[in-house]
């Protein structure tokens, strides 16, 4: 099976066995714009080029003939909005990236006409800049003629799965998980919703096809692979992720560290309506109906270490972050907060900004670095605290994967901070390994879920290491540096 895994900073392909081994990986970083602070686009093309750039080295790595390939599943980051022409191909703008914060004011002027639960209650979500509905307003509001030329059909709207599956198939279609991110899909009736696009202003042609998340969508162009290869799965790489770790039952949770961190729990087949601004979302649809998963997002995880490389010129490579945070015995009283983007879960605070707080005459690099690593894993601890007020029970341990794993100082902390257990699966490339699996089922690599269970191992565990009193006095200093950064008000 082969899984495309489209990231937000890089383009991914893996190349699986039948036991969920990993044959051939390939990866290509690709440019992201900047236009304004709080902007973030992707030109629509780096996307596709890069994705087909790895699907075609994965398979020379492999050393295996296109048509040897049972399937493709498709994985992406999510609520990035992409707007092409049907008959070319051609994207009319850049892609809105889902981290992009253009789209408050249209946010806040649908909650202050008080439609706020109306998409609350159909669509399990908040209305908020991060999701794509308000970026498809933004884009017609300022393109007028992309409006008419919408209504007779002529654009495609699609979040990154629609776009790949568009390029690599012809076909314009989606499924649950990505719809179910867009603001203009009803969890419960499963189908794109009148009343939403209606105070959208989106006309319905613009949309695409939704299909269940296992099932063929399509074989590729022959020209594209060297194969016509089916594309059999489709999942947003959060569900894709939770999918990938086996998190089956009501109740199984898993944190996935990226660019951001996205904490899901497993509510099985009813939604759960949160109690702390969690978001309700559609885990996936395996052609027998809904699932269901309650989601606590952070919008800067892993980023802030890019920032600290990149912005800071603290650290050379990333993986330096982890010596470097180890070279001191703590953060010294300095904590940071950041909200480069605003906070999301449990806060969603658009005009929070980045803060660092304790800084004295003493404070280093070191201690800056240390307080950037354990802001990633307060700000998950957030997340985890609010899905177990949620759901009334305490979760047991914490399913982890993403690239921030390999930080070993992260994890540790992160089970310090939560107090409770953390594994790591054997396989770390969860999300394009949920794509692979879910895709696999309907080619019959595996025969149902319980298979897949039976073939997931766990690589490393990671056991909490301070006592309650310590984890609880870092979490109320945590908590006022984020009241700091949200109180903080720039002048215009």
């Amino acid at each position: 099976m082969m899984a495309l895994d489209q990231g937000t900073t890089s383009s991914r392909a893996i190349i699986f066995d039948r036991e969920g081994g990993i044959v051939a990986v390939a990866q290509q970083e690709f440019p992201q714009i900047f236009p304004r602070p709080g902007w973030v686009e992707h030109d629509p093309m780096d996307i596709w080029n890069s994705q087909l750039q790895v699907a075609r080295t994965v398979i020379k790595k492999a050393r295996i003939t296109p048509d040897r390939i049972a399937g493709t599943g498709i994985t992406n980051q999510r609520e990035t909005t992409i707007i092409w022409e049907r008959e070319t191909g051609k994207p009319v703008t850049n892609a809105i990236v889902w981290q992009c914060r253009r789209t408050s004011e249209i946010c806040a002027g649908l909650e202050a006409e008080g439609h706020d639960r109306i998409f609350r209650e159909k669509t399990g979500l908040l209305l908020d800049p991060y999701f794509s509905g308000t970026k498809v307003k933004w884009i017609l509001q300022r393109h007028h003629e992309l409006w008419d030329r919408a209504c007779k059909g002529e654009l495609c709207f699609g979040t990154v799965d629609s776009w790949l599956l568009f390029n690599l198939t012809g076909v314009h279609a989606t499924e649950p998980s990505n719809a179910s991110r867009t603001l203009m899909y009803n969890i419960h009736t499963g189908e794109w919703d009148d009343e939403l696009l209606r105070l959208l202003d989106v006309p319905k042609e613009l949309l695409p096809e939704i299909k269940p998340s296992c099932g063929e969508f399509g074989k590729t162009k022959k020209e594209l692979l060297g194969a016509e290869i089916p594309v059999c799965g489709i999942l947003g790489d959060q569900q894709a992720a939770l999918f990938g770790q086996a998190c089956f039952d009501p109740g199984d949770t898993k944190n996935t560290y990226g660019t951001g961190c996205f904490a899901l729990t497993n509510t099985g087949r009813k939604p759960k309506v949160s109690e702390n601004r969690l978001l309700t979302t559609v885990a996936w649809d395996l052609g027998d109906g809904l699932e269901y998963a309650l989601e606590g997002s952070v919008f800067i995880g892993g980023a802030v270490v890019q920032w600290l490389r990149d912005k800071m010129g603290l650290v050379k490579e990333s993986g330096d972050s982890e010596a470097l945070a180890e070279s001191v015995e703590d953060t010294g009283g300095v904590y940071l907060v950041p909200a480069f983007t605003g906070l999301g879960a449990p806060y969603w605070d658009p005009d929070a900004r980045g803060t660092i707080v304790g800084i004295t005459r003493g404070t280093a690099s070191a201690h800056i670095v240390r307080a950037a690593l354990e802001s990633i894993a307060f700000q998950s601890r957030d997340l985890i605290t609010a899905i177990e007020e949620d759901i009334g029970s305490k979760i047991a341990s914490l399913k982890v994967d993403g690239g921030a794993t390999a930080n070993s100082f992260l994890m540790q902390f992160q089970s310090d901070i939560l107090g409770i257990p953390l594994t790591i699966p054997e396989v770390a490339e969860t999300t394009a390994l949920g794509a692979a699996s879910i895709a696999g089922l309907h080619c019959a690599m595996w025969d149902n879920k319980a298979a897949i269970k039976e073939s997931r191992t766990i690589a490393k565990r990671y056991e909490p290491e301070i006592d309650s009193i310590a984890r609880e006095e870092m979490v109320n200093c945590w908590h006022q540096a984020v009241d700091t950064s949200r109180t903080f008000k720039p002048q215009a």
